[in-house]
């Protein structure tokens, strides 16, 4: 009687642990920040971890820090940037495998245009039973488009190298940019910044594009861009009256 009683009490005792463990995470994350997974999701995060700590560390960076990503569509890149005390350093540049559309904002939905401008990725806009490999969903429309009226939804960064409006990577590529953004997540960073523009907002390229409609939407996005490029943080931006504004006193 005295070993059952033992036993139950073990088993107790794990299941205890077991809890306490998944509320730790819970909390980390926010209470309503619950990161989904699939067998999917847990064998890439299995498979990549090693290796990716490897790397980072080989850098002085660490798997969990903070991550901001930067895309840019003319040239097909997204940057990967990972933050080291108090900036970011690029960790790495992945190919874009595909995307649709042209130099320019989405303004409404089934215009196969991919978004430019100010996003984020979440912990619940993770997507580990996508069709498209993996993916998470960049937040379009944000709360400028809306202002705008701009329409359409389920912008996503994904694999399988097809695309209508998202931005498509390679599966191999999606594995690791996803195990980051786990692994940033897991560690109790609610988001991950994603800045996504027509191309490098220099002089050479605006005069390249000058012809475009787009010119004062692109106003708005060079000083995002010249601040992280000079100072290698993510600029705080706020949204008014339909404009993109840098915050003051950075």
């Amino acid at each position: 009687m005295k070993e059952k009683n033992s036993y139950f009490l073990l088993i107790l005792t794990l299941i205890t642990l077991l809890l306490g463990l998944h509320l730790f995470k819970r909390q980390a994350l926010g209470q309503s920040a619950i990161l989904p997974t699939s067998p999917l999701s847990l064998r890439v995060r299995h498979q990549r971890e090693l290796g990716l700590k490897k790397t980072m560390g080989d850098r002085g960076l660490q798997l969990g820090s903070e991550v901001f990503l930067r895309a840019f569509k003319h040239s097909r890149v997204l940057e990967v940037w990972i933050k080291k005390e108090e900036a970011y350093e690029l960790f790495k540049t992945h190919p874009i495998c595909y995307f649709s559309g042209y130099a320019g904002p989405k303004t409404k939905k089934g215009d196969q245009q991919v978004p430019e401008g100010i996003y984020a990725a979440t912990p619940q806009r993770m997507n580990p039973f996508s069709s498209y490999h993996l993916s998470f969903n960049i937040g379009y429309p944000n709360a400028l488009d809306r202002a705008l009226g701009r329409t359409g939804g389920s912008i996503m960064v994904h694999g399988d190298c097809v695309s209508l409006g998202c931005l498509a990577m390679t599966n191999k590529g999606i594995e690791e940019i996803y195990t980051i953004l786990e692994a940033s997540f897991l560690a109790g960073h609610t988001q991950v910044p994603i800045h996504i523009f027509p191309f490098r907002m220099n002089l050479l390229n605006r005069w390249r594009y000058i012809r475009y409609d787009w010119q004062d939407f692109w106003s708005q996005l060079s000083p995002i861009y010249d601040y992280f490029e000079e100072h290698r943080q993510v600029p705080s931006v706020k949204i008014e009256n339909g404009r993109y504004l840098l915050e003051e006193n950075q």
